[in-house]
């Protein structure tokens, strides 16, 4: 590099030889073993492939690399690829996760760069990690004790002790490391906006910017979705026009990775040498409940308009606002958090699952509609005005939306939360009463006829999201947690109100019902699981830095 640090590389040769385009990927998480899947992928099709540790990773230092830092790097490897000579001349960018957000960094200005792919992946991390303003602590925890990849065969045991521990959330990651890990510590001291971390780990601001057509890949159940949606609405606005893909998968679904490659060898053909066949229309999202993939021109799309659903004070839910009623209550008790289903999550199965048993506590408001007469689509992004009054100035709200099934299961949808402090909130009234908008995940969801509509209003979410214990801090010190009694508002003057996108019946396009993956390579149709197989390296492959742990397949991811 320019400061003369060496990051280690690898190249595998095109099986075509000679020279050939590049697929670059800069990964924080060393290169192997996703290194020898993507080198035996990509050069089966005539691309050289380089793959290269990041700055971070070769100096141990646990941190996160600063985007100026990672352009120039970034830069210096262009560079060197150019005294290569079996470079042609032109390279594009591929990478899930950490390896598709360091790609923003060198997304512009770059003659040879001539398209990215970014799958589950957005270009502001502390979204992710701070969603509403709370902390998300099981995906935290997770990615800072998971940076110690020499103990990654027994990261889920250690982690799922630390959580269920009961020990402060300063401990927490003595508890699943051993010892203290630096990051996780910077992690629950940044927690203002504007904190040196958080910008370090915020490069929206190039999203922009960017000169290079851009293909993007995520999850409804991923915990990059919104902030990979607002990098597309970004690219949007700037006048671009990215291709989206958004499919039934979770962070580590190894579902995705047939899609991804796929697509993306036909949007680097494409650009590269114009050979390439893109579908028609630039966004193509898999519908749950639906069970079928629909093509739009756009994200939300065309024709989606508001819908207003309303939560009253005898647990039903209306189209029709509230003219009267009472306030309901619920106590949110910090030494008994309100659990979370499933859901996003970096590491682990977020696909949702029956709600049922959470609805059964005191500490959760439940509203239901009652049952559709023909089917409901939403598509888009879905938010919440919750009017509350709270015994504590700092609280959360959680919101929920489930799709309850005609044999009484409840299958969680969507979900969101806000941690509540006297700046972010609506003004009090007279009462005390303050309104608190909510943004809940993105959907594209159909409720069909005989479903019903289903909200949770709670004020807890763990351990996906960190006990709020009451205080006006978010580091739990191991303190006396403070209960909130908590009041919800559904009257006349008050009326808290969910808005779903209710989506229109146009569209550019279907596929056949329950295709989990579509486009996907040669051979995958019949048997993904036995074609990734084939791609992956054989089980004497160690994890680096370990000499002793074998590789453990896709699912190990």
């Amino acid at each position: 590099m320019a400061d003369g640090t060496v990051l280690p590389t690898d190249h595998y040769p095109s099986s075509a030889g000679g020279t050939g385009p590049t697929v670059l990927v800069r990964s924080p998480v060393g290169r192997i073993p996703m290194g020898l899947v993507y080198g035996k992928y990509f050069t089966r099709h005539g691309f050289h492939v380089v793959v290269q540790e990041t700055r971070d990773v070769v100096l141990g230092t646990g941190s996160i690399q600063d985007p100026g830092n990672e352009r120039e790097d970034g830069l210096s490897t262009v560079a060197w690829l150019r005294t290569q000579p079996w470079f042609d001349g032109t390279l594009v960018m591929y990478g899930p996760s950490a390896t598709g957000c360091v790609q923003w960094a060198l997304a512009r200005d770059v003659p040879e760069c001539r398209a990215m792919s970014v799958q589950i992946a957005a270009s502001a991390l502390s979204e992710a990690i701070y969603p509403g303003g709370a902390f998300a602590l099981e995906s935290s925890l997770y990615w800072c004790a998971s940076r110690d990849r020499s103990r990654l065969a027994t990261l889920p045991h250690r982690v799922r002790r630390a959580l269920a521990s009961g020990r402060p959330l300063h401990e927490l990651d003595t508890v699943a490391g051993g010892m203290p890990i630096p990051i996780f510590q910077e992690l629950l001291s940044s927690q203002s906006p504007g904190s040196p971390l958080r910008t370090r780990m915020d490069a929206s601001h190039l999203v922009g910017s960017t000169t290079v057509p851009v293909h993007l890949v995520a999850g409804w159940y991923d915990v990059f979705l919104p902030g990979q949606l607002r990098d597309y609405q970004a690219l949007r606005t700037a006048g671009h026009r990215p291709y989206l893909t958004i499919g039934p998968w979770y962070h580590c679904d190894r579902r995705l990775l047939p899609v991804a490659l796929r697509e993306a060898m036909e949007f680097f053909r494409s650009h590269l040498t114009g050979s390439g066949v893109l579908r028609r229309s630039a966004v193509r999202l898999y519908v749950t409940g639906a069970g079928e993939w629909r093509e739009y021109s756009d994200w939300p799309p065309p024709g989606t308009v508001r819908q207003q659903w309303y939560p009253q004070s005898d647990g039903g839910l209306s189209l029709s606002p509230p003219a009267y009623g009472e306030p309901r209550r619920y106590r949110y008790d910090p030494a008994d958090p309100t659990p979370v289903p499933r859901g996003p999550v970096i590491f682990g199965d977020s696909r949702p699952e029956d709600c049922r048993p959470l609805e059964n506590r005191t500490d959760v408001l439940v509203y239901t509609s009652r049952p559709l007469t023909g089917p409901m689509e939403i598509i888009g992004p879905v938010t919440a005005d919750v009017f509350m009054r709270s015994s504590r100035t700092h609280t959360d709200c959680g919101v929920r939306i489930c799709d309850v099934h005609p044999d009484g299961s409840s299958i969680n949808v969507c979900e969101g939360v806000r941690r509540i402090t006297p700046g972010n909130r609506g003004p009090a009234d007279a009462d005390g009463v303050y309104r608190v908008s909510v943004e809940l995940w993105p959907v594209a969801h159909r409720f069909r006829a005989g479903h019903r509509l289903r909200v949770h209003l709670c004020s807890g979410g763990h351990p996906r999201i960190a006990r709020h214990t009451g205080s006006a801090d978010l580091v739990d010190t191991g303190g006396a947690p403070l209960a909130a009694d908590q009041e919800v508002f559904h009257d006349a003057e008050r009326r808290s109100v969910i808005h779903l996108p209710l989506a229109s019946r146009s569209h550019d396009g279907t596929s056949p019902p329950d295709a989990d993956c579509r486009s996907l390579p040669d051979g995958a149709e019949d048997d993904p699981q036995r074609w990734l197989a084939d791609l992956m390296p054989p089980a004497a492959l160690m994890y680096p830095g370990n000499g002793e742990t074998p590789w453990q397949g896709p699912e190990a991811w």
